[in-house]
């Protein structure tokens, strides 16, 4: 089948409970929930379904209202990979349905990315599971623990995820102003593409050390020998919210387009 005409699926994991932010998915952006954002985003990526997954009543009530397909989940899921999982299996996911896991704090994320990620699975069988990255051209990034490193192979499969600074240059980070070589430092995008079999299985494995050191879910697919193939995104994947501060850029963002 043409690759152009792979049909995918993308399920949106919204808890209420943040940390951070307490009731994420539904703070106001430019009079509409962040959760309607993202669900516009998924809407116009061409995937032939569009899920939300939450285990609130108030999440639901407001999906419902602007006209999303939305599943109540359990509650005590440990991850946004575990409720993915329990919506794909009860909405009917075949073992090759390609399902792609979009945040729910990403209501900039660019239609074109969510499909470059299905699409990236689909073309690789050898590919567990796909994501994107993008290079980190400043230097304080490479540093900064949010923002998280991949280490690739020659055939674009991830070697290593880590918060910590990755590849570490012994020469260019021992002097301040040793210019960094391009190229060679990329940030992740925390968006994935599964097969609806592998989205199961990964969800059943035991956690390691690593994941839980580096506080990294994707290590565990790692560790246990899943392979990840990361592309390179082909444009900039916009600004996800996890603080206050990133919840006002996209406002003025958003508001500056309108």
């Amino acid at each position: 089948m043409p690759v152009s005409t792979t049909d995918f699926w993308v399920i949106i994991p919204a808890r209420y409970a943040s940390t951070r932010l307490p009731a994420k998915p539904l703070l106001d952006i430019n009079g509409q929930p962040m959760i309607w954002h993202v669900y516009q985003q998924a809407c116009a990526s061409g995937a032939a379904r569009v899920m939300i997954a939450t285990d609130d009543e108030r999440i639901q009530t407001a999906a419902q209202h602007f006209g999303a397909e939305v599943w109540l989940t359990r509650a005590d899921h440990e991850s946004g990979t575990d409720r993915v999982a329990e919506v794909a299996r009860l909405a009917g996911a075949t073992p090759e349905t390609i399902i792609v896991n979009l945040q729910g704090d990403e209501p900039l994320m660019p239609p074109s990315l969510i499909r470059q990620a299905a699409l990236a699975l689909a073309e690789q069988p050898e590919a567990d599971i796909a994501t994107l990255c993008e290079p980190i051209t400043q230097r304080a990034d490479i540093f900064n623990p949010n923002m998280v490193k991949v280490v690739r192979d020659q055939r674009g499969f991830a070697l290593y995820f880590s918060r910590a600074p990755m590849p570490w240059l012994r020469g260019a980070f021992a002097d301040e102003s040793a210019v960094i070589p391009e190229g060679l430092h990329f940030r992740h995008i925390g968006i994935y593409a599964y097969r609806g079999q592998y989205l199961q299985t990964c969800t059943q494995l035991a956690p390691c050390a690593l994941e839980q050191g580096e506080a990294l879910e994707q290590l565990r697919v790692l560790y246990h020998g899943g392979r990840i193939l990361v592309a390179t995104a082909e444009t900039d994947a916009g600004i996800g919210v996890d603080t206050e501060a990133d919840l006002q850029r996209v406002r003025a963002h958003l508001a500056a387009r309108a």
